[in-house]
């Protein structure tokens, strides 16, 4: 994901200062931890000169690839990751490499790297999506060249990041930027430089000052959006509230007062440890559109609607699978009856594209069109708005403005005009009388496709080895659900099958194998519109099975615990609850969950300080119905240590590593 939109994630870092970064950084792979990317290369470029070793300058080019990616300097990152790959660095130099060409538009370079990248893993489906894409990205690129639209950096953009711009006033343009000027003292870890603050252009004179002081705040001021008369507003704002939430993202509404705003308040309906954010207001100003992390969406972000009533703003409710996907579905704008947002997703030239779905007079959305080039490029595009006020000279029909990252741009991001220019007549064609032909019956279908995977390790008897990627698992079983019936199915030899759906029907799959944990996945049609311009509309699920590795310790991630204590934590709740998932779908399986320290400490107090954090992690899913039956709890202290180093001379990484809970199957 671009940098741009660390303002609305959940932070991951401590917020130290440059110049604290720089007096602790002796060696390049140090910066690189600490993601201080332009420290880093210099001294990775200097490691990289000095090395003999092959393998270590595979590593070195590798990291300094990653750095120029993190930078937005592509060339020098494709000129890395593939110095990285010829030393023999592997997938991941690969990979990099792949993606870096897409994102710099050189599909057909692309395209080849991402088939040479599934065969190397072993899977070619794994990649499948990414060729098809850079296929349909030539063939809209080529599209573009009818002129059809105009598009136009602004003036004021500078060299750090401007976007999501929203309209505001008579000729004004209120966007997010990181620019000087803002109001948060500290810089972000990642990018080094400012928090997001809100501001205001003036788009006749280009003149830029910050937005009011009631709104912009020392945390991060995201996306903005304002009602009809400009006296509503509902913005982001990403700040801290628990030791453990780092950076949360709430929804904050503000109104306007006479020549000031209020103190902004953050809207009912949010919940704690999830972002909200990229609001939206319709016309009236009654429906609020955003997009959210919520764990019980599709996944990724999600895009979701909220009315207001006189009590306030109701429960949100999420938009349709026309709309939402397994990936990060994100920015919405509402104009009129069209919805126009951004995902990584559904398939377009690279990154986040913009699409449009329409709403029907029953409230449910067509199928997602994407906007093609030249709105979309291989980077990230997002954050679109039309101006309604455009007065057209007759050669216009649409006027707007929308974000980017593309690499023609003048910062990371940047805030681009466009024109939607009318075409040219069509060439004549013979007119048929038609008055005595009936026009066919249009059929309408909804196709789900499914694949039934399995994991692809580095080391293929490993379970806590590098995931490389997936590949189609074949002779699966597949329960299909809808409610109404029940039926199963096997897939092909490509672990594949298709079924026809009904309308307004919720769909629950379940899948097994001989030797495989048993997995689901579900899927809805309730809100997906009928299109008579798209009559077959096709869908896609993956359902991954893990492979059964009996009396096989297996790392549960992001098990962590407070300094001598057993408790479990908020955090680690997520992980433990997939877990105890897994359980349910699997009735006849048994687990004991184990828990390890490092080597520092009294070991008798270890392996008591472990055995009750082990068995906090059963009781945890007892609490959630797991039968104690089916649980047992083992500490091993400090005695089954994961990595060979002697107490002493370990890293602070390889006592993490040491500090870990597991899972393994025992019935």
């Amino acid at each position: 994901m671009n940098k741009a939109y660390l303002p609305f994630i959940a932070l991951i870092l401590t917020l130290i200062s440059a110049c604290t970064f720089v007096e602790k950084i002796r060696d390049g792979d140090t910066a690189f931890e600490r993601k201080q990317y332009a420290v880093a290369i210099p001294m990775l470029k200097k490691d990289y000169d000095k090395t003999k070793s092959r393998v270590e300058k595979g590593k070195k080019a590798y990291l300094i690839g990653e750095c120029y990616q993190n930078l937005d300097q592509l060339s020098s990152a494709i000129s890395w990751y593939k110095q990285a790959y010829d030393n023999s660095y592997g997938v991941d130099a690969l990979k990099g490499y792949a993606y870096a060409l897409k994102q710099s538009e050189q599909y057909v370079e692309a395209k080849e790297a991402f088939k040479n990248l599934g065969l190397e893993i072993g899977s070619p489906y794994e990649y499948r999506r990414e060729i098809q894409s850079c296929d349909k990205a030539i063939a809209w690129q080529e599209a573009q060249k009818d002129g059809q639209y105009l598009v136009q950096s602004l003036a004021f953009n500078g060299k750090n990041s401007d976007y999501s711009p929203s309209l505001y006033g008579d000729g004004q343009l209120v966007f997010t930027s990181d620019r000087s000027g803002t109001q948060g003292d500290d810089d972000y870890a990642w990018t080094n430089r400012n928090f997001s603050d809100l501001f205001m252009a003036d788009l006749n004179s280009n003149i830029v000052q910050p937005f009011s002081e009631k709104i912009n705040s020392p945390h991060n001021e995201g996306s903005v959006a304002f009602n009809s008369t400009f006296d509503v507003m509902v913005f982001t704002r990403c700040f801290n509230q628990d030791k453990y939430a780092d950076n949360y993202c709430q929804l904050m509404m503000s109104e306007k007062t006479e020549e000031e705003w209020s103190n902004p308040k953050i809207l009912d309906f949010t919940k704690e440890k999830i972002n909200y954010m990229h609001p939206s207001l319709s016309e009236d100003g009654n429906f609020l559109f955003f997009s959210s992390d919520n764990p019980e969406g599709w996944g990724g972000y999600d895009i979701y609607v909220s009315e207001r009533t006189p009590d306030g703003w109701g429960e949100p409710e999420m938009l349709s699978r026309s709309i939402n996907t397994i990936g990060n579905d994100r920015f919405p704008t509402i104009d009129k009856d069209t919805l126009y947002f951004s995902s990584d997703h559904h398939q377009g030239m690279g990154g986040l594209d913009i699409f449009k779905s329409y709403r029907t007079s029953s409230n449910q959305w067509t199928i997602a069109k994407n906007l093609k080039a030249p709105i979309n490029s291989g980077n990230d595009d997002f954050g679109l708005v039309i101006n309604r006020k455009f007065a057209s000279d007759g050669k216009v029909l649409q006027e707007g403005y929308f974000s980017s990252s593309r690499i023609s741009g003048s910062g990371s991001d940047d805030i681009y005009r466009f024109e939607k220019r009318i075409p040219p007549p069509p060439p004549p064609v013979e007119v048929v009388d038609t008055t005595e032909i009936t026009p066919p019956e249009i059929v309408y279908q909804l196709i789900l496709e499914g694949y039934i995977l399995e994991k692809i390790y580095q080391q293929a008897n490993n379970p806590n080895s590098k995931v490389l990627g997936r590949k189609p698992l074949a002779g699966a079983t597949v329960n299909i659900n809808s409610g109404k019936d029940s039926q199963n199915i096997k897939v092909d030899e490509n672990g594949f099958f298709s079924i026809e759906m009904e309308t307004n029907s919720d769909y629950n799959f379940l899948a097994s194998n001989p030797g495989f944990l048993n997995n689901s996945n579900r899927f809805s049609t309730k809100g997906i519109a009928q299109d008579p311009n798209s009559p077959i509309q096709k869908f896609e699920i993956e359902i991954v099975l893990d492979k059964i590795f009996k009396d096989q310790e297996i790392r549960l991630d992001n098990i962590y615990y407070d300094f001598s204590k057993a408790d479990i934590r908020q955090d680690a709740e997520p992980t433990l609850n997939a877990l105890a998932t897994t359980l349910r779908q699997n009735p006849t399986i048994r687990i004991q969950l184990n828990s390890h320290t490092d080597c520092r400490g009294n070991n008798n107090f270890n392996e008591d300080l472990s055995q009750r954090r082990a068995q906090s992690a059963v009781d945890y899913l007892i609490s959630l119905g797991i039968s104690s039956e089916r649980l047992a709890a083992k500490g091993y202290g400090e005695n089954s240590p994961a990595m060979d180093c002697s107490c002493s001379t370990c890293s602070e990484e390889e006592h993490q590593n040491n500090r870990r809970t597991t899972f393994k199957i025992v019935e």
